[in-house]
């Protein structure tokens, strides 16, 4: 069972590590956004919440949730909607591919949404292309919006 821990600033290294593996930065364009994001998390981008994501205490990836209205992003029309989160995951360990780790990812990070009081909806933009990503979702009852390209689980 995993365990998702608050990313320290000791952590930033690992992640500047997996963010720049081919099956991670196939996804994850503009790694220096990302890396600001994450050496930033406790003042300019405190409203994202960034997690380590530990098996049997061992790190094998990072993921993060958000409150829409507090990015700058459109979300087809979703961010206007109060209690709209948003969240992002990868496993940076590649023994760690392809054995459900992505999917315990995700049901951790719909139960911390869960929490806040305000929450009502999740939604997700992958690339179409990562087909793995598109599949977890529907797997974990994520609806696919065809007008906006989006992925929704009410709350």
């Amino acid at each position: 069972m995993i365990v998702l821990r608050e990313m320290m600033n000791n952590d930033i290294p690992l992640f500047k590590k997996w963010i720049y593996l081919p099956h991670v930065a196939k996804w994850y364009h503009e790694p220096q956004d990302w890396i600001e994001e994450v050496e930033k998390q406790d003042n300019e981008f405190s409203w994202l919440h960034h997690f380590i994501v530990e098996d049997n205490g061992k790190p094998i990836g990072f993921c993060q949730y958000y409150a829409c209205q507090d990015s700058d992003e459109l979300w087809g029309g979703y961010t206007k909607l109060k209690g709209t989160y948003s969240v992002d995951y990868l496993i940076g360990e590649l023994d760690y591919l392809k054995k459900g780790f992505g999917k315990q990812i995700l049901e951790s990070l719909m139960y911390k949404i869960r929490t806040h009081d305000d929450a009502k909806r999740i939604v997700v933009e992958p690339e179409p292309e990562n087909k793995a990503s598109c599949g977890l979702l529907i797997s974990c009852g994520f609806d696919f919006d065809q007008a906006t390209g989006i992925y929704v689980k009410e709350l």
